[in-house]
């Protein structure tokens, strides 16, 4: 073993094979929260490389929740046969990489267009749905004004968590992240930016703690033990009067005190019209604070794409797992590649080994 990138690694009760982590990049090829052929495709051509885990994009906890019409759901009974029709697939040809997903509700960011569809956010009058927040706050000019969760809302959608987690488990997972980050329904909770509550959802952080606490809760009551638990949280608004490292601190301590065993720390995506320094590692620093205040098995993600830098940041300790997103839509085999230029053993599907050094002369 030449590295510290391809170690294995324990997540909870989940053993990795390595430290790269595919991370959850939306698709929008969905049909109603069912996963499709392309799915198929990707999540498989992901997984052949050889991280140690692949983690499904956002996928909704009810209709209304999908970003977008294109969004993966996991609502209904053929959104979990697709999903396990995939993950079945995908780990017929790399068994030992692990599958997670990433529970999500958009809130106020939902009833979007595609990207490639262009325009801004649908209205119920214009094909769109109406969408829910913490408070009755667009995200953004010319977006609709969501409607204020009220007591019964919130308890459906922390039910909606509770039973995505199960259809999640049926559906052949390994791992499940729970979205607390960019803006979307838990980290609009969370954020004063965008809570401006009153009652027991809102007011002081721990208030506005309270309705992730009991997703997780929900999650990982409803969750076997071999199953592991995590989330994905914000380490900055990048907003003087949003929530800042400080926060992301506690906010780990919290979830790993719920029983969670590993974070993801990204930024960003509460409010518009932020300046964010993005740049390599970027978001490093928030993830190196995290697992150093906190304990808790930790995942950095962010613009890296150099198996040197992802090696020492390993290394270093500032984070456990490298997630990597752009750099796997560039180049899916990218995880092969840094195995070798780290001097480690590349991951070939069988049907792909005479590619490889062993069979190959001409690769060096």
């Amino acid at each position: 073993m030449a590295s510290q990138l391809f170690s294995p690694l324990q997540i909870g009760p989940l053993a990795v094979a390595n430290r790269l982590v595919v991370a959850p990049m939306c698709q929008y090829s969905a049909n109603d929260g069912v996963m499709s052929d392309w799915h198929i495709a990707h999540l498989t051509s992901m997984a052949s490389a050889g991280p140690g885990m692949v983690v499904i994009e956002a996928t909704a906890v009810e209709r209304i929740g999908r970003i977008s019409y294109g969004c993966t759901g996991l609502y209904s009974d053929d959104a979990q046969y697709a999903m396990a029709h995939v993950i079945r697939t995908a780990k017929s040809v790399a068994p030992h990489v692990t599958f997670g997903v990433q529970l999500a509700h958009a809130g106020r960011k939902a009833s979007s267009p595609r990207p490639w569809d262009g325009g801004s956010q649908m209205t119920p009058f214009n094909g769109g749905w109406q969408t829910v927040a913490p408070s009755a706050l667009p995200f953004d000019a010319n977006w609709q004004t969501p409607m204020e969760l009220d007591d019964a809302g919130i308890e459906r959608i922390i039910a909606a968590f509770r039973d995505a987690a199960v259809r999640a488990v049926h559906a052949g997972v390994d791992a499940i992240e729970l979205h607390m980050a960019h803006g979307y329904l838990m980290h609009s909770f969370i954020s004063p930016l965008s809570n401006k509550r009153t009652d027991r959802w809102g007011g002081d952080f721990a208030a506005r703690m309270r309705f992730p606490l009991a997703v997780a809760a929900a999650v990982r009551h409803a969750t076997p033990a071999h199953i592991a638990l995590g989330a994905r949280i914000t380490g900055t608004d990048w907003h003087e009067q949003g929530l800042c490292a400080d926060d992301a601190v506690a906010q780990a301590q919290l979830l790993k005190a719920a029983g969670l065993d590993f974070i993801c720390v990204s930024s960003g995506g509460a409010v518009p019209g932020v300046k964010i320094p993005v740049a390599p590692s970027y978001q490093v620093p928030f993830a190196a604070r995290v697992k150093r205040e906190s304990g808790i098995v930790t995942r950095a993600v962010g613009m890296i794409n150099d198996p040197h830098v992802a090696e020492q940041i390993v290394q270093d300790g500032q984070a456990d797992l490298i997630a990597l997103g752009r750099a796997m839509l560039d180049t899916p085999t990218w995880p092969r590649q840094a195995a070798m230029a780290l001097g480690d053993e590349p991951f070939y599907p069988k049907q792909y080994e005479r590619g490889g050094p062993k069979l190959w002369p001409l690769k060096k």
